[in-house]
């Protein structure tokens, strides 16, 4: 047992290195830093790169947070839709030894959430419990028309105070921001003015991404790409391949999809779309700005594919 001196020298010791990070946070530079990283790279025109996670349990969760990773999409379509597991997983994401060393509140691994619910059935709810838990992104399956975009916007939007700039497309997300406002560090006024899309919102936190999956939405590409308040286009190449009955690597499918990157470079709207790794160099040449490079089936392999894909094109582009 220690000393009870040694014990309290250690506890002030513990306090001061925790003090220190947390003043680090609320200087202009810790709080004002652009929390949602994704976004701070998109805006630099770097490409991101990142897996889908299809184990909600709490210790992929931390083997995700504390990875070198951009990104993770959670994925509540083809998993259970569990919101408290998902809770677990996020608040396992929390990586404190990674916000101590940074100083600021800024996550390196940005979580985003694909939702079950598809564009055309519009579950208001179901888009809210997620963004309750504080996840700084939305993915949204079979998205087909320039309709369905819209109303994933208006979900995930709060209403906006009268007489600003972006006050359309009006938001519908119900206001009870306590618990997210907290996972990021903010208070809860602060949350209400930076958990709004970006970049219809140019200081706004929030991702939406709206799946392109279907031969309906390949119709509709540029209607779609156009809605205020899209942060990107991502290509489902499997489900779109099933849509339009054809195998997947069919000329037809490939030029859908170079479709989609023409519809997002005219629109201003960053694409991106899951690959492996061989794929990585033809995307990127295509213009795709986000890729989801593998799942957490196999998390080691996939984060180091995805890592090996990130260091070889950023050694490239200096």
């Amino acid at each position: 047992m220690l000393p009870r001196s040694t014990f309290r020298c250690l506890l002030l010791l513990a306090g001061a290195v925790l003090g220190s990070a947390l003043s680090a946070a609320d200087t202009p530079a810790g709080k004002d830093v652009r929390l949602n990283r994704v976004i701070e790279r998109t805006e630099k025109k770097e490409p991101v790169f990142g897996i889908f996670s299809h184990n909600v349990s709490t210790r992929t969760g931390a083997a995700v947070g504390s990875s070198s990773i951009d990104f993770v999409i959670i994925d509540l379509e083809h998993s259970p839709y569990d919101v408290s597991r998902l809770e677990g997983y996020l608040l396992a994401m929390t990586d404190k030894r990674q916000l101590i060393q940074k100083g600021n509140l800024q996550p390196n691994v940005v979580p985003i959430v694909r939702v079950p619910s598809a564009g055309r059935e519009q579950l208001v709810f179901v888009i809210k419990q997620v963004l309750d838990l504080g996840v700084f992104g939305i993915l949204v399956p079979h998205i087909d028309t320039a309709e369905d975009s819209l109303a994933a916007v208006r979900a995930v939007r709060f209403p906006q105070r009268r007489g600003v700039p972006d006050f359309k497309p009006e938001g519908l997300r119900g206001v009870g921001y306590g618990w997210p406002a907290r996972y990021w560090g903010l208070t809860g006024a602060e949350y209400g003015e930076r958990a709004d899309v970006w970049p219809l919102d140019p200081k706004g936190e929030m991702l939406l991404w709206l799946m392109i999956e279907t031969k309906a939405s390949i119709d509709n590409i540029d209607a779609i790409a156009r809605t205020p308040g899209v942060s990107g286009l991502f290509v489902g190449p499997s489900d779109l391949a099933f849509s339009m009955g054809l195998p997947f690597n069919d000329p037809e499918v490939e030029a859908a999809i170079a479709k989609v990157a023409q519809a997002g470079k005219a629109a201003g709207v960053p694409v991106g779309t899951l690959t492996g790794g061989a794929g990585v160099k033809q995307r990127l040449e295509q213009g795709f700005q986000f890729l989801a490079v593998g799942g957490d089936s196999s998390v080691g392999a996939s984060v180091q594919e995805a890592r090996r894909a990130a260091a070889e094109l950023r050694k490239k582009s200096k």
